[in-house]
Order: C-alpha cells, then sequence, then structure tokens
C-alpha cells in the first residue's frame, strides 16, 4: 500500500485526534466514545477547520482496509438513501473494498427521486448495487401491529414507530446480504447526527463500523466534492426520507451549520446550545450498550 504523508499545516488535527483517542483507550474499559462529555468531542473538534479532503479519503480507505484484514471479513456493504452521507460512504467502500463492496438502495414509500439518486451515487463510486423494496413487508407489520394494538387503546399510528420501522427494517435487509457475503456493515452517521442521536436506535445506528462519526456535515460535503459526489446530492436538502416533505434540519429544529459551529467549539445562540447539549444527553442511551442488572 502507498504510503501517506500528511500535510504539515494538519499536524495540530493530529495531535487532538490522538490526545483524545490515548484518553479514550485509557478510561476505564466500562466507558466508550458513546459516553464521551460534550466538552471531550468539542475539544477534538476546534482544530478541524481546515481540512485536507484527499488526505483525510486516503486514511479513511486504509482504515476500512485495516477493518477488513483485523475482522477477516470479506468486503463491505452500506445502504444508500441518495443522501449526501451514504454517498460519500458509497464512495469510500468502493475505494477501500472494490468488487468486494455492495450498496443496496432500499425503498419504502420513498419518493422515486430518492431512488434515482441513490443509483446516481452508486454509478458514479463504480459500485455495486441493487435495489429492495420494502414498503409491502413495512405496511404488513405496521398493520398487523396495530390491529393488535387497537384492543390496548391504540387508535392511531405514531409517526415516529412508522419512521423508526423503516430505518430498522433497512438495517436488517443489510445484515441479510452482510451474513450471506461475510461483510462488514458500514454505517453513515455523520458527527451532528452521531453527537445529537439523531439516528434510529438499532436502525440506522446499528452497523459494525463508522468512517464518518468525526466528520461535521460541512466536512462531509468536502470529501463528497473531492470525491466526485454528483452535484444533485451534494445541493439537496438532507433528509432521511421518512414521511412526504420531511427534513433532518426540520425535524431536529436546528440547522447543521450551528451544530458543526458547536462541535468545532464556535460560538453559537444559547438556545441553540442547550438544545444540542440536551438531545444528546437524552440520547446518550443510543450512543451505549443496554444497561446490565447484576447480580447481588
Amino acid at each position: 500500500m502507498q504510503s501517506l504523508t500528511k500535510p504539515k499545516r494538519s499536524r495540530i488535527r493530529s495531535s487532538a485526534l490522538e490526545s483524545g483517542r490515548r484518553s479514550l483507550r485509557n478510561q476505564s474499559k466500562k466507558e466508550t466514545a458513546a459516553a464521551w462529555p460534550a466538552a471531550r468531542w468539542k475539544n477534538l473538534w476546534g482544530c478541524f477547520d481546515n481540512v485536507n479532503a484527499q488526505w483525510e479519503i486516503d486514511h479513511i480507505v486504509e482504515w476500512l482496509q485495516e477493518q477488513l484484514r483485523t475482522t477477516g471479513t470479506n468486503g463491505l456493504v452500506a445502504g444508500l438513501s441518495g443522501g449526501l452521507d451514504s454517498s460519500v460512504t458509497a464512495q469510500l467502500i468502493q475505494r477501500a473494498a472494490g468488487t468486494h463492496s455492495l450498496g443496496i438502495i432500499m425503498p419504502i414509500h420513498s419518493n422515486p427521486e430518492d431512488a434515482l439518486d441513490a443509483e446516481a451515487a452508486a454509478k458514479a463510486a463504480g459500485l455495486r448495487f441493487y435495489t429492495l423494496d420494502l414498503s409491502s413487508e413495512h405496511s404488513s407489520i405496521m398493520d398487523a401491529s396495530f390491529a393488535a394494538l387497537h384492543s390496548l387503546g391504540v387508535d392511531k399510528h405514531p409517526r415516529m414507530a412508522d419512521a423508526n420501522l423503516r430505518a430498522r427494517l433497512r438495517m436488517s435487509a443489510l445484515y441479510v446480504a452482510a451474513n450471506a457475503l461475510g461483510y462488514l456493515v458500514v454505517g453513515t452517521d455523520n458527527a451532528a447526527e452521531f453527537f445529537t442521536g439523531y439516528f434510529t436506535k438499532f436502525g440506522d445506528g446499528a452497523c459494525d463500523i463508522l468512517p464518518l462519526a468525526e466528520f461535521t456535515k460541512s466536512e462531509v460535503r468536502e470529501l463528497g466534492q473531492t470525491l466526485g459526489v454528483p452535484a444533485q446530492i451534494l445541493q439537496r436538502a438532507p433528509s432521511a426520507g421518512l414521511w412526504e416533505g420531511q427534513t433532518d434540519e426540520g425535524e431536529m429544529g436546528l440547522s447543521y451549520a450551528v451544530i458543526d459551529d458547536y462541535l468545532k467549539g464556535r460560538p453559537v445562540p444559547s438556545d441553540e446550545k442547550e438544545r444540542i447539549e440536551r438531545m444528546h444527553k437524552n440520547t446518550e442511551h443510543k450512543r451505549s450498550l443496554p444497561p446490565i442488572y447484576h447480580r447481588r
């Protein structure tokens, strides 16, 4: 493998990251990155104002290849939504594993434009892919569940139950492919999503490895520009496609720009700072293993 040399201007970033990682490794085994306090995240990202996108891409690819070697697995698979994060992930896994990488497009009562963008992302990356429509499976589970729940007095379908089922069905389908092929499932969450808990527990948050969880949304966009992600994907409003007209920022009540600024240690309005920190605290369970009762 070609030796990768980091430009001198990026040394402060490397030092900050390595310091943070050493600190994490020195913690009690009971603690994980999931429980990092907000201050630690902000300290790590405070030096990340100047991203060398090509250097980051080369090292993410190297890291993905190392994950394959250390786990003895055969390749990498990721879900493709047509959004920025999954499109960047598509490029990265193809570069890391070549023909042993796979993308799966999984519409569930989705806008057809999402699937078209996902196909465009896969083709731009040269990534093998297939489409698996899970709409009927989603409807079957929702209908059967709420027919039973009706007897308990539940008369309407909560929107989040519907949305979270979509994410969990997709992750189940990814693991079917991963098990059949001996692949690792690659998650697509970025730093803003991981820190605020803007992902579905055991849905899109369930994966084997997370290459983008230390990259803000703006940094992921820079990676996408360098990787050659199609322009319409770089420019589209971020959306999980959970319902018609849904956008990430509308659902969170925060812009990615504000969250990125917070993670970089920049000043943000006090009400938005409080909201970000409240979201982080309230979603700690998503980034941790389930509590275990210890016998006495």
